[in-house]
């Protein structure tokens, strides 16, 4: 099932309209598969911006089952679509579930980044790693397409979403994929020390 919302922060009485947006390319694990829209981390990290930075709102176009591929060919009409300050990347998980090429995964995301950096927004890439059964070839291939990619556009990497969360089965719902409602709060917080400073940056 496909989803793509806009989470905007409401304005304060007195004040204007927030007239930042970070924008957020991402997959099911952005666009809280299986919960309500507003348990997700995104939602709740929208929530944290509306508290704490007034001028900013933040537009989820995140998709469920999303691949790099989804998101490359989408990037440029959300850029013009949305005009962010601030571009969070957080794909590429379906990419290696389903064992697709390195090398396309990572000139995908660096066609994201290229292309988010040349309208003028700042950039966040989020990672995953993947499980041992994969082969610690492919896994170790996976997790250096983030961390090169990061270094070689000079941008924010945050290396495993899930880093927080993942060796307690419990955090997981019955697919054993996707986060419960319960371990959002620490996914936002997990990402927050990464994102909050190019929202400083950019105020």
């Amino acid at each position: 099932m496909v989803l793509l919302l806009a989470i905007a922060m409401p304005a304060f009485a007195g004040e204007a309209a927030p007239s930042r947006t970070v924008l957020v390319m991402g997959d099911s694990l952005s666009a809280a598969h299986g919960l309500a829209t507003s348990q997700g981390w995104v939602a709740l990290t929208a929530d944290r911006i509306a508290e704490t930075h007034p001028r900013w709102k933040v537009v989820n176009a995140s998709i469920s089952g999303e691949t790099t591929a989804g998101g490359a060919a989408r990037i440029d009409a959300e850029l013009a679509r949305n005009t962010p300050t601030v571009v969070v990347i957080e794909l590429g998980a379906n990419d290696g579930l389903r064992g697709l090429p390195l090398a396309q995964t990572r000139d995908h995301l660096d066609r994201m980044i290229r292309a988010a950096k040349a309208s003028g927004a700042k950039v966040l890439l989020v990672g995953m790693r993947l499980p041992p059964n994969f082969g610690s070839r492919y896994t170790q291939g996976f997790a250096d397409n983030y961390s090169a990619l990061a270094q070689a556009h000079g941008i924010s990497l945050l290396p495993f979403l899930l880093e927080p969360i993942a060796r307690d089965r419990d955090n997981f719902q019955a697919d054993n994929l996707h986060p419960v409602a319960a371990a959002q709060p620490r996914l936002r917080d997990h990402v927050w020390p990464l994102l909050e400073p190019l929202l400083d940056r950019g105020d």
